[in-house]
């Protein structure tokens, strides 16, 4: 079962019916979505096999798991969102089990994603279950 922030995210895109207006969404979530410190787009952070810069730093409190991610473009950004909507609010303990590539094929994602996002997108998920697990 996906968050409620998640299921948001999937009704808008069902009531979008073009993609142009799905990808315009998806970088307005992140815009939307609170600036992280520039001062955490360290190496540790940073996370590998993105074509764009991407950072991720959990935050991992009584148990439940969040983030701050950003990137260097603004389509990744949005995706940085999405996922944050997937996890955030979640128990660590129930971070593996959640189904990242059933989900995001809800929004329709790999359909419309070039080869080097799809592979970024992969690499976010695989980094925020490595956290999880690490916690």
């Amino acid at each position: 079962m996906a968050t409620p922030a998640f299921e948001e995210i999937a009704e808008t895109f069902e009531f979008l019916d073009d993609w142009e207006d799905r990808y315009r969404h998806v970088i307005e979530l992140g815009k939307a979505m609170p600036a992280m410190d520039p001062a955490l787009h360290v190496p540790a952070t940073k996370v590998e096999g993105c074509a764009s810069q991407v950072w991720i730093m959990p935050q991992i409190e009584n148990g439940v798991f969040d983030f701050q991610g950003d990137s260097d473009a603004l389509i990744v950004r949005g995706l940085i969102a999405i996922l944050h909507a997937l996890y955030s609010g979640v128990p660590v303990a129930q971070i593996a089990p959640i189904d990242a590539q059933a989900e995001l094929a809800r929004l329709g994602l790999h359909e419309h994603l070039s080869a080097q996002r799809s592979n970024g997108l992969r690499a976010m998920v695989e980094r925020v279950r490595l956290l999880a697990e690490a916690a």
